[in-house]
């Protein structure tokens, strides 16, 4: 048996949070000796370890959720929950590559680009003026709304050009409509950083060390959902 203070020194955190930690069901209950106090076993410091990995794949909110509710789920609830935060972590990653290869697709074009009609856009992209009507309906596209004898037309400003050609080239290699958007998203998101493409890259970086952060909880997570079973 171990006491709060040897599970803490065990795991890196302080008395107060194994404290707490147990409280929230991070960790099961401990026993109580006769004295009162709790009686922690090996098993409470190797969850406390993978609940620090699983903090780091998707923060700590999330994973009290998850070393909690694995506890008390059907086990293939409990196996389906687990696998779950991994497609996130993927798909994230997915999202990432694809505003990636947008920004590169479009970076040897940047500089020379200026307002153009929807008839100019289209040839330039290769598409029909009807497909740049569909994407602004998905809401990939935002032109601007000009009246030319009395009637309303389209013009891609420099932002909106450099959207359709995005947009362009990741249908090009058959991303989907809200995967493309997502991209999008995730471009808009980091343009008024010094650079997208090295933010994008540590993005990267960063959701291998998550990835890896939930490999390592795997088998504790695992052992955890074959006891609850």
């Amino acid at each position: 048996m171990l006491g709060t203070a040897e599970v803490a020194r065990a795991s890196g955190y302080s008395v107060q949070q194994v404290r707490d930690l147990e409280r929230l069901g991070v960790i099961p209950p401990a026993s109580r000796a006769r004295n009162g106090y709790r009686a922690f076993r090996r098993l409470h410091v190797r969850d406390l370890r993978a609940y620090r990995q699983v903090a780091l794949a998707v923060g700590p909110v999330e994973a009290r959720r998850v070393l909690r509710d694995i506890r008390s789920l059907p086990r293939p609830e409990a196996a389906a929950l687990v696998g779950g935060l991994h497609a996130r972590l993927t798909r994230e990653r997915e999202e990432a590559l694809a505003a990636r290869r947008a920004l590169l697709a479009i970076r040897a074009e940047e500089g020379g680009a200026e307002t153009l009609t929807i008839t100019e856009l289209a040839a330039a992209l290769g598409v029909r003026a009807s497909t740049l009507r569909f994407w602004e309906q998905e809401g990939l596209l935002r032109p601007e709304r000009v009246e030319v004898r009395a009637v309303s037309a389209r013009r891609y400003p420099v932002a909106a050009v450099r959207d359709a050609r995005i947009v362009a080239a990741l249908r090009a290699s058959g991303y989907r409509i809200p995967e493309v958007r997502r991209a999008l998203d995730t471009v808009h998101g980091l343009a008024d950083g010094p650079d997208p493409l090295v933010a994008l890259d540590a993005r990267l970086d960063a959701l291998a060390a998550r990835t890896l952060a939930l490999l390592r909880a795997g088998g504790t997570l695992a052992a955890i959902i074959e006891a609850a079973g």
